[in-house]
């Protein structure tokens, strides 16, 4: 068990930049998700830990060991992988027992039935016996041990792959999207079985995703990252109130988070095209302490924030686009005619109007083409720079420019 330090962390493959200058605290016994889309460097950063890509500049340390020129063997990490890597000709039993023969490995292992007869002789021995049987206790395998990967279920697989990993007790878990090869009932399943054995075995798990539900629902520690750049790195419950800058706005949350062109009239007040909208205390701070006053911003709300109330009771009027129904609660897509994409109240040649996500719990029927009214729940409400994209009143972050241009033209 320890914690895991990259400083300066980048990897070029030619003219690309997988990996920019990452530097990560991971703190021993943590749970640390690195999630972003397919592309952005979050595999490649992984696998450099594992050492199983170098280095272009930077340092990995473990505990107080400096890892990066080591070899994979001899940093104490167990790397789960994407497509579990288990070997077919072996049985349940000796697929989770190899790392513990690899340690006794010796070079006339290679020589036909010595090599085998010596195989055989440590998987009955008594440490390396007993070690696979509490682990596959543990994580339920006891009856599949000596069955063949074939014939096992995706979850199975999958659960053989931890406990290859966990037979070893290393410094810690790497975990290259474990679940995307299963369907989302047992993907659902298996996220409780990750977390339970994170409490079980007490270590440090360094996690890869791009599913945010996984992120979210795993995760003590989130690094949200774009272009082999990290956006943020905080707590689940930050990033999700507190994103750094439009791309993580938008990137966490299903449906993501409105973004609405907005201009600040008053310390207390922003309009969103007609809608006259109070803030909180909270962001009436940020606007007289930036002295926003006059200037444009993005009004940043999630759709569970918006509420269709009863009629000239809102702030907004809006027309329903579409309507999806979850069982539990209704998504409800708006053209909101009121809310311009960057106006001054009363400018003439406005936009016809600007879609946003409604969440109603429930199951509700709207229709198609129907007018509802709108009210803002401002509490949790962000405000970003329409120009660099990063929150306003955030700490140094990086800018997400070209989002603003989707904005503008939702």
């Amino acid at each position: 068990m320890a914690s895991i330090a990259l400083k300066n962390v980048s990897r070029h493959f030619g003219d690309k930049v997988a990996v920019d200058d990452v530097n990560l605290e991971v703190e021993d016994k943590e749970f640390l998700v690195l999630l972003g889309p397919s592309g952005c460097g979050k595999s490649t950063l992984l696998r450099m830990l594992a050492g199983l890509e170098t280095l272009t500049t930077g340092s990995i340390e473990i505990g107080d060991r400096r890892v990066d020129q080591l070899e994979p063997k001899a940093r104490d990490l167990a790397f789960v992988f994407q497509s579990y890597a288990l070997y077919p000709h072996m049985t349940v039993e000796k697929n989770i027992a190899f790392p513990l023969i690899m340690r006794e490995h010796r070079w006339w292992f290679h020589i036909p039935l010595v090599g085998g007869f010596a195989k055989r002789r440590l998987m009955r021995r008594a440490d390396i016996r007993d070690t696979v049987t509490d682990v596959a206790r543990t994580l339920e395998l006891t009856d599949v041990l000596g069955k063949h990967p074939r014939t096992l279920s995706g979850g199975q697989r999958q659960r053989v792959a931890v406990a290859r990993a966990m037979v070893r007790s290393p410094a810690a878990f790497l975990m290259d999207e474990p679940l995307s090869n299963l369907d989302a009932k047992l993907r659902t399943h298996m996220r409780s079985e990750i977390v339970r054995l994170h409490r079980r075995v007490d270590t440090t798990f360094v996690y890869v995703t791009h599913d945010q539900t996984e992120a979210m629902t795993m995760g003590t520690k989130i690094v949200v990252m774009r272009d082999g750049v990290v956006q943020q790195c905080a707590e689940p419950r930050v990033i999700f109130e507190e994103p750094t800058n439009v791309f993580v706005a938008r990137f966490i949350g299903s449906p993501p988070m409105n973004l609405i062109p907005a201009r600040v009239l008053t310390s207390t007040l922003v309009h969103c095209g007609d809608a006259a909208l109070e803030l909180s205390s909270r962001l009436a701070a940020v606007v007289a302490d930036q002295q926003l006053v006059g200037q444009a911003v993005l009004l940043g709300i999630r759709p569970e924030e918006l509420i269709i109330v009863e009629q000239s009771q809102g702030d907004a009027q809006a027309t329903v686009l579409s309507v999806e129904h979850l069982g539990s609660e209704t998504l409800v897509n708006v053209d909101v005619a009121s809310l311009s994409h960057d106006s001054q109240p009363g400018e003439e040649g406005r936009p016809a109007g600007y879609p946003v996500y409604v969440r109603v719990p429930g199951y509700h029927e709207y229709a198609v083409g129907s007018v509802v009214d709108l009210a803002f729940r401002m509490g949790t409400a962000c405000l970003f720079d329409p120009e660099t994209g990063v929150r306003i009143g955030a700490a140094a972050a990086p800018a997400a420019v070209d989002l603003i241009a989707d904005v503008a033209t939702a």
